[in-house]
């Protein structure tokens, strides 16, 4: 294993980052980090070459803290994957849904699928993540507890499936970002690209509609943009944007252009160009 590229991801074995890093690069070697600093931290320091950053859920929406870490990161973005979420309820061997008096995961994990949980009568324990509640039900050897995660975290904690897929909504999506160190650009004979960038405006009236007409001139669709505060006064907001395009284009070079002139100097920086995900396909 010491000689395969190594994958920084946020939790423990089990979790749903960690089965991301197996679909998106099953010949790399997925490694658990407790916090997204530390993650992010492992790359920036060489233990791992990449890192798997989720941003946003189709159910949660977007995962706190981690727009303010990204721009600070130092690191590049290389390419997007879309997970399915899959939730199991998850006992130790030999035990019954009958038996199960209460069930372990994170906050989210137990939201999205609270209409299963009222209607079995279990009563939902909010835990810190979904692949450590499968650990402690493990530990627990209780015919009465159960969890609520992925079957990779059944697999790894010895747990038996005691019923598939139990998610309210079948529809369950979590968007990651791969990040590295260096830059990488695709060709530009790429169909399909996204590039994300931040920026922060000067205090101007209708600054950012100004600012984000040039896309619109130039014809690049906004496929995600969101604003959130940063640094100790609030009010200083920086905004985060997805865009189909490629960076070396002439219509995204204008586009940025424009936007440069409406923001404070050296406010305005690519994060990343990337190959579109094939998933996106599915979702227009």
């Amino acid at each position: 294993m010491s000689n395969l590229q190594k994958i920084a991801f946020q939790g423990v074995p089990g979790a749903y980052s960690h089965l991301s890093c197996q679909a998106f690069c099953p010949d790399w070697e997925p490694v658990a980090y407790d916090s997204f600093s530390g993650m992010l931290r492992a790359v920036q320091n060489g233990e791992c070459s990449y890192a798997m950053v989720p941003v946003e859920n189709s159910t949660a929406g977007r995962v706190a803290d981690i727009h303010h870490m990204l721009p600070e990161s130092g690191l590049h973005i290389i390419a997007e994957h879309f997970q399915p979420v899959k939730h199991h309820l998850l006992g130790i061997k030999g035990t019954k849904i009958s038996y199960i008096k209460e069930v372990h995961s994170h906050e989210q994990g137990l939201a999205q699928c609270r209409k299963t949980l009222e209607r079995l009568g279990i009563e939902p324990v909010i835990h810190s993540d979904t692949a450590g509640a499968a650990r402690d039900v493990s530990s627990w050897n209780d015919p009465s507890k159960a969890a609520i995660a992925s079957k990779l975290a059944a697999d790894i904690y010895g747990l038996e499936i005691l019923m598939d897929e139990i998610t309210d909504m079948t529809l369950n999506t979590t968007r990651f970002l791969i990040m590295q160190k260096q830059i990488k650009i695709p060709d530009t004979k790429f169909d399909n690209t996204h590039c994300t960038f931040v920026f922060s405006l000067r205090s101007v009236p209708a600054a950012l509609y100004k600012a984000l007409g040039g896309f619109a001139t130039n014809g690049i669709n906004l496929t995600k943009i969101e604003s959130y505060m940063y640094g100790n006064q609030m009010q200083a907001v920086q905004f985060y944007v997805d865009c189909e395009g490629h960076i070396e284009q002439e219509n995204m070079q204008l586009a940025l252009e424009e936007l440069k002139f409406y923001c404070l100097p050296n406010a305005v920086r690519v994060l990343g160009c990337y190959p579109s995900s094939p998933y996106r396909q599915n979702i227009k």
